[in-house]
């Protein structure tokens, strides 16, 4: 069986009615529009798998090279806990106008009711206008019955916490917490597996035939955490050169890595794939004699049985690697 190397893949498009003109400004696929909320760089999520776009795989889904290459691309561990399955999600995400309040299921109220796993998620701001703002969390002591007033009065933005933010601030967002990307924000998130959403509020908006969006406030009550709370952004160490931790979660650590030279990286000690997702810049990634082109919105895989990377910026560079421990 010929060598594994480092992957590349095609985007899934999304085009929402929050979405804008952002994605399509980053060219990384011909197919965004003025309404593309989302581009899914690297899914495994049943019915929407994303191909492999260079080498002998090209083609191929992420999930059957997994079936093919079991441990060998994803790690032993990793191999064991998901089997065929990709265990994370990454995606680009233009808000050119609010999102809804929503929250996502525990891996345990995920199972129960749709067979899936829950969603936590990080976000990583790769730009924003000015003030622009995210909600995460509530801003005081909530229980389910206060809450359910505030919604019924129209009046949830009165208890959520929002905040500012900026450029390379980052959020953890468990499944349980409450939140909401704002208008003028555009990120990187990665998350678990799962496409499972619950709409708690959307703005009282009509979409382009007159009509409301589905809510699903019932299923939302019992997965939101009353408890979660904004702690703020994490911001890297912003070594120049050099790796520095930013999101701790127990389903993906991720770092963030500055570049303005070559960097040589050694993951012979880590038993899993690594990703390298570029949120600035451009350059190319070299691993077991192919060299492959990224920039921002891109993504290479790199499989677990593979030891050494070399980065190179074009200039610079700013890289989110991510993996599991």
């Amino acid at each position: 069986m010929s060598a594994l190397y480092p992957l590349k893949f095609s985007p899934i498009l999304k085009d929402k009615i929050w979405g804008g003109k952002k994605i399509a400004k980053l060219q990384i696929s011909e197919q965004a529009s003025e309404k593309t909320g989302e581009a899914w760089i690297l899914s495994g999520v049943e019915s929407d798998e994303t191909l492999v776009t260079n080498g002998f795989l090209a083609e191929n889904t992420i999930n059957e090279l997994i079936e093919v290459y079991m441990e060998e691309l994803v790690g032993e561990k990793n191999f064991e806990t998901f089997g065929n399955e990709f265990p994370l999600l990454y995606k680009v995400i233009d808000a050119n106008d609010d999102l809804s309040i929503q929250v996502h299921p525990n891996n345990e109220l995920a199972l129960k009711r749709h067979d899936c796993n829950g969603k936590s998620e990080m976000w990583y701001i790769m730009d924003a206008e000015k003030d622009a703002e995210i909600i995460l969390g509530f801003n005081q002591d909530i229980n389910q019955q206060k809450f359910l007033k505030y919604l019924e009065n129209d009046t949830i933005l009165d208890i959520l916490a929002q905040q500012k933010v900026h450029p390379g601030d980052a959020y953890y967002i468990p499944s349980g917490c409450i939140h909401a990307i704002r208008k003028g924000v555009f990120l990187a998130e990665i998350q678990q597996t799962s496409d499972m959403t619950y709409r708690v509020w959307d703005w009282n908006r009509k979409d382009e035939n007159g009509s409301s969006r589905e809510l699903h406030v019932e299923e939302s009550l019992e997965a939101i955490d009353y408890n979660a709370r904004n702690d703020g952004s994490t911001r890297s160490q912003g070594i120049i050169n050099g790796t520095s931790s930013l999101i701790k979660t127990p389903y993906f650590h991720t770092n963030e890595i500055v570049l303005t030279q070559g960097v040589e990286k050694n993951y012979a000690d880590l038993d899993s794939f690594i990703t390298l997702f570029c949120v600035k810049g451009q350059g190319s990634v070299l691993a077991n004699d192919v060299s492959v082109e990224i920039k921002t919105g891109e993504l290479v895989l790199i499989p677990a049985n593979i030891d050494t990377v070399r980065i190179f910026p074009t200039n610079s560079m700013r890289i989110l690697e991510t993996y599991i421990l």
